[in-house]
């Protein structure tokens, strides 16, 4: 290895050693590990609810993805939801068509890229409505929301879409080495391809630029359009991949699974780092944030007196709680760089 190579090894690690908020997430993990494993070691840390923590946790994740894009854009994907169960709702719909005249391997590899497919073009309809027509993300993506969720409706008339193919439940819950679930596979390597992009590509530093600053991005050459729609269509096919995943665990497709998944995966991307306002967020807070929500809600399982009903109110309460933390220390951090241009100032005059 050159010298060269040694010096950006090593300023690598030091970035990654001196990132306090990945750190500070870690040590939440660890602890909440710690904490449900001592209250309930037998029931915590059993293969089954590794097993059953893994099954739910690629479901959320991916969507998590895709919010991060379109905020790291400077916007909000709040349509994930709508469009996971869209494709897995016409996903589904293609499949018991197919498997009446063609072979089961056929029809579930046709109705897979069918419901990708979906996804990829309600993100692009999405990435439209912000890019060319300038509708806030917000307003936009939760419009669209509803409309992919009607679309639903109107096409099972609210009642859930089952008796799938054997062929496609058993696969997409199939245990690789009798241990992890194949989705789970599928969600590390959607992880690794999501973090080289960000870190490596053109498209990357241009989604970064973008959500830092929209007019100085669009000054130095970048073609901010194409890089709000690609972010949005990307979380599309993101979402696509986990409404594909929901409809193996469940063996079913409805328009209203994952109703509070909207709110874990901002809470996820808020909690992990990614700036509201656009321009920062690593993946590796996101991922820490993802199994914090996982281990969080798998443990509070397992306190009898605390009801279903109110995990939206934790979740809710959590969420202030990290965007109250995150703008006191931006206004801290200010402060703090405001009072030192202060002091060079003063000292450049004396």
């Amino acid at each position: 290895m050159s010298n060269k190579d040694t010096n950006i090894v090593q300023e690598e690690s030091r970035k990654f050693f001196k990132d306090a908020s990945f750190w500070r997430l870690a040590i939440i993990l660890v602890a909440l590990i710690i904490i449900f494993t001592v209250y309930n070691p037998e029931g915590f840390m059993s293969i089954a609810n590794f097993q059953s923590m893994s099954y739910q946790l690629p479901e959320f994740g991916l969507m998590a993805y895709g919010v991060m894009l379109t905020m790291i854009a400077g916007g909000i994907d709040l349509a994930v939801v709508g469009m996971a169960n869209l494709s897995a709702i016409i996903s589904a719909i293609v499949m018991l068509r197919l498997a009446e005249s063609v072979s089961e391997p056929v029809a579930i590899i046709v109705a897979v890229l069918v419901g990708l497919l979906v996804g990829t073009l309600c993100g692009a309809f999405n990435g439209l409505l912000v890019s060319r027509l300038n509708v806030p993300a917000m307003l936009a993506t939760l419009g669209s929301h509803q409309l992919f969720t009607g679309i639903g409706l109107v096409i099972t008339q609210g009642s859930g879409i089952s008796r799938l193919p054997a062929g496609y439940s058993t696969t997409g819950r199939m245990l690789i080495l009798d241990l992890i679930p194949i989705s789970v596979i599928i969600f590390i390597i959607i992880t690794a391809a999501l973090a080289f992009q960000l870190n490596k590509t053109k498209f990357g530093q241009e989604l970064y630029l973008v959500g830092s600053n929209y007019e100085a991005a669009k000054f130095s050459g970048i073609n901010n359009y194409n890089v709000l729609t690609r972010a949005h269509t990307m979380s599309g096919l993101l979402s696509a991949v986990a409404g594909l995943i929901m409809l193996a665990n469940y063996n079913s497709a409805k328009p209203d699974y994952g109703t509070a998944y909207t709110m874990q995966t901002i809470l996820i991307v808020v909690l992990g780092g990614v700036s509201p306002a656009g321009g920062f967020g690593k993946i590796g807070g996101i991922v820490l944030s993802i199994l914090i929500l996982q281990v969080s809600s798998s443990g509070l399982n397992m306190f009898s007196s605390i009801s279903n009903f109110y995990r939206q109110l934790i979740w809710g309460l959590v969420l202030l709680l990290v965007l109250g933390f995150n703008f006191l220390r931006n206004y801290m951090n200010e402060k703090r760089i405001a009072k030192a241009g202060k002091t060079a100032a003063e000292t450049e005059t004396e």
